[in-house]
This record gives C-alpha cells, sequence and structure tokens, in this order.
C-alpha cells in the first residue's frame, strides 16, 4: 500500500489511492507520496523527508 501526506494539515495515512478529502482535516487537499523507495527509510515505510 502506499503511503500518502496531506500537503495542508501533513496527516499521514496508507491507502492504494488517495481520497478526495482529508480524513484529517476535512479539506479538499493534495496529497504526495511519502512511501520509502530507499534503504535508509525501508524500517519505517514513511520517507521523512519529504515535507
Amino acid at each position: 500500500m502506499t503511503s500518502w501526506k496531506c500537503t495542508k494539515c501533513g496527516y499521514s495515512f496508507q491507502a492504494e489511492k488517495p481520497p478526495e478529502t482529508c480524513p484529517s482535516c476535512k479539506a479538499k487537499c493534495e496529497f504526495v507520496d511519502n512511501s520509502c523507495y530507499t534503504p535508509d527509510c525501508e524500517q519505517s515505510g514513511i520517507d521523512s523527508r519529504i515535507k
């Protein structure tokens, strides 16, 4: 599953695709894929460098 992060409030969650509205702030937001694709963050599965 992909990890998504809300660009408005920073809420992170896992889903196949991002929803229309953020589950946390309830606003219609853009989401960035913050899944880990490098060995340095494979333990958590989330790339914390993505803001």
